[in-house]
């Protein structure tokens, strides 16, 4: 990535998750910031150099890329449907519910299991992050992956 791509400066939660999450889900999602603010690729299509801050969001059942500049002044503003998401967020809560029951048993081959089902998810997740932007904003493969974690932080309970 060159300096002149336009990235994300901050990423900013709005709005609280529909129920508490575990400190693996918190830690999950402070990751998934942390790499995120230090290494991404991301952009509205009409505004390839534009250094942003996004404010992520669910609204009345949509999942809201609210786009601003590095002075915090709204750019655009993307929506998306975030039924295509529900099954998606619905499995990763399952997998990571089943990884703490198997971090309490000391099941080291089922956790590396459920870890390896998490990475796929993350990769599934991904790539419908990257399809349903098409168009709207460019965006990275490492990146989408991180904001689909946020997504899952946002939304547990579909």
């Amino acid at each position: 990535m060159n300096e002149t791509t336009g990235r994300l400066m901050r990423v900013m939660l709005e709005g609280e998750p529909l129920h508490r999450i575990s400190p693996m889900q918190e830690a999950d999602r402070e990751q998934a910031v942390m790499d995120l603010q230090t290494e991404n690729e991301f952009f509205p299509s009409s505004r390839p150099h534009l250094q942003s801050i996004l404010h992520l969001s669910l609204q009345e059942g949509r999942l809201v890329f609210d786009i601003r500049d590095a002075q915090d002044a709204p750019v655009i503003a993307v929506v998306l449907a975030l039924h295509p998401f529900k099954a998606l967020v619905r499995d990763y809560q399952m997998l990571l519910e089943s990884y703490a029951s198997a971090v309490a048993e000391g099941r080291e081959a089922k956790i590396q299991a459920i870890d390896m089902g998490r990475r796929g998810l993350h990769n599934e997740g991904a790539e419908l992050m990257m399809a349903r932007l098409e168009g709207k904003v460019v965006i990275d493969f490492a990146t989408a992956r991180r904001l689909f974690t946020l997504v899952c932080a946002l939304h547990q309970k579909l």
